[in-house]
């Protein structure tokens, strides 16, 4: 085992006694209640009509952030299609524990935003790879001025007008446009990004292109649709009979199949919320699209020493039920993996792979820790993860000590890094001899992914033809 490896994971389980893990998971079992969830909206749609007011929708501009920019064409839509007040501020990027890889984020948000948008109907310049940077400081902070120098309704009014110039790389339109609509002092922009901050920290949450309402995040278009849905049911809409927004895209596999010409490898983590709702839905698709699948685990971000805050770790509970639901995905009934559980599930992959059952081995530890809320701290939780994957325990409890999975792990992550990737789940869509296709991070990508492969496997069809 590495130096490097043990550094990263050797203090993961410190304060997660017991006890502890016990009392958190069933403090965010109990957090995810959809029950739970229908009382506190009944709570604050009561408060709203005793008050009389209006359906108050907050958005959180970050302008250096592609997702904002995304986002921020929407905003005269929303108050077109919606009665409701919707109020704007500028905000600053995360910080700290909140963003662990600032980086590659920016690099990777661009080209993300670049592939999503022409499916959202919206516009971003194209990017070809997430090594392409399309963003000035310089522009970026003439941009935040004249936003800053806009009032409520003028921000909503030119965020899309000044994002499309900023994104563009187009200065000669920005400094036309702040001639027109005028420049905030510094002193002013700071006051403005103070206060976005101040309000966004209140309401209890740490990123751009959020939009917040009643108790509830969005984040950016891709989960706009439920703040749509929301508003609809509760008669929030000027025309029934129009569609939403920005409706999610489906996971569609496909009617065409492929013929060993694409490689799909899936980058997880065991202890990882968002892996554990979408990591049946992968191997489905890739089933089904006979593509060949690629499994690569990863040790969880917090055993590689990168932490979590509570109010992100509270926000990805929350969003991930959330997509479970719509997904018709068992999830909620928590019992945290981290640190000895996760160690002894990796320590009987190769095994499991060796057994033709690794798929199922990973499979039936998720569901176990984040849909049925079985301790896999213990041998007897352990014993039914194994069970249920179809591998015999007796066998599986004399490798549990074994260390070659560790290599594994780490070449793993250091792959999924060149791609420019860093977090769980990840997808990488390649040819037979390993060249890039498309690289992304999310599981909400998956239908993007879905229709890469459908558009791969028609171009190679074609070119078989000629």
């Amino acid at each position: 085992m590495s130096k490097n490896f043990q550094e990263q994971g050797g203090a993961s389980t410190m304060n997660h006694s017991p006890f502890r893990r016990w009392l958190a998971s069933m403090l965010i079992s109990h957090m995810l209640s959809p029950q739970r969830l229908l009382k506190r909206r009944k709570r604050f749609e009561k408060q709203r009509c005793k008050a009389a007011a209006r359906h108050r929708v907050e958005y959180f501009y970050q302008i250096d952030d592609s997702y904002s920019y995304l986002a921020a064409q929407l905003l005269k839509p929303l108050l077109e299609t919606y009665d409701i007040e919707l109020v704007c501020y500028l905000v600053s990027a995360p910080e700290g524990k909140n963003l662990p890889e600032p980086e590659l984020l920016a690099a990777l948000s661009g080209y993300d935003a670049s592939s999503v948008a022409p499916h959202y109907g919206l516009s971003f310049p194209t990017l070809k790879s997430n090594s392409e940077s399309t963003l000035d400081k310089n522009l970026a902070d003439l941009a935040l001025g004249i936003l800053a120098a806009q009032d409520n309704r003028g921000l909503i009014n030119r965020a899309a007008e000044v994002g499309r110039a900023l994104w563009a790389g187009d200065k000669s339109a920005l400094e036309s446009l702040a001639a027109e609509y005028g420049i905030a002092s510094a002193s002013d922009i700071a006051a403005r990004v103070e206060a976005g901050n101040a309000r966004r920290k209140t309401l209890g949450h740490y990123a751009g292109a959020m939009f917040y309402y009643a108790g509830e995040w969005y984040w950016g278009v891709d989960r706009l649709h439920y703040l749509e849905t929301r508003l609809k049911q509760l008669g929030a809409e000027y025309n029934p009979q129009k569609n939403l927004l920005a409706p999610r895209p489906a996971i569609q596999a496909g009617p065409l199949k492929d013929n060993a010409s694409l490689r799909l490898e899936v980058y997880l983590s065991l202890r990882s919320p968002y892996t554990a709702i979408c990591f049946d839905r992968a191997v489905k698709l890739a089933t089904e699209t006979h593509v060949e699948l690629v499994l690569c685990p990863v040790l969880p971000m917090v055993m590689r020493g990168v932490p979590v805050t509570r109010e992100k770790g509270l926000y990805i509970f929350s969003d991930t039920a959330r997509e479970a639901r719509e997904a018709g995905v068992p999830f909620g009934k928590f019992y945290d993996p981290v640190g000895e559980p996760v160690r002894r599930c990796y320590a009987l992959y190769p095994w499991a792979c060796s057994q033709g059952r690794g798929v199922e081995l990973l499979s039936s530890f998720l569901r176990c820790a984040f849909a049925e809320g079985i301790n896999t701290n213990t041998d007897r939780g352990l014993q039914t993860v194994v069970e249920r994957a179809g591998l015999d325990w007796s066998q599986a409890r004399g490798i549990l000590a074994q260390s070659d999975w560790q290599d594994i792990l780490e070449d793993n992550r250091q792959t999924m890094y060149a791609a420019g990737l860093w977090g769980v789940p990840s997808f990488r869509l390649t040819d037979q001899s390993g060249e890039q296709i498309l690289a992304l991070w999310g599981q909400d990508r998956l239908w993007l992914i879905a229709r890469e492969i459908q558009r791969q496997i028609e171009l190679n069809s074609e070119g078989s033809y000629e």
